[in-house]
């Protein structure tokens, strides 16, 4: 484990840097230290668990025959104008 200290320049957006702001006021902690702080929080975090996407469809009794694809969007677009 790395027990020193690193300097290094970073980037901070808007929320992240308003969070910082927050930690310090509330607790009076200095910068580097609020970063930390939130960075520990973060990586003590369960990870989310993702579902993986499963399309549904519905059977609508709608049958096209798809092997001409022009002659298939011909008759899609004539049945839209009904």
């Amino acid at each position: 484990m790395y027990a020193g200290c690193m300097r290094t320049t970073v980037d901070l957006d808007d929320d992240v840097a308003a969070a910082i702001a927050q930690l310090r006021r509330g607790g009076s902690v200095g910068l580097s230290e609020a970063v930390n702080q939130l960075i520990r929080a973060g990586l003590l975090q369960t990870p989310r668990v993702h579902h993986r996407f499963r399309q549904r469809s519905t059977p609508l009794g709608l049958r096209i025959d798809v092997s001409n694809v022009a002659e298939a969007l011909e008759t899609l677009d004539g049945a839209g104008g009904r």
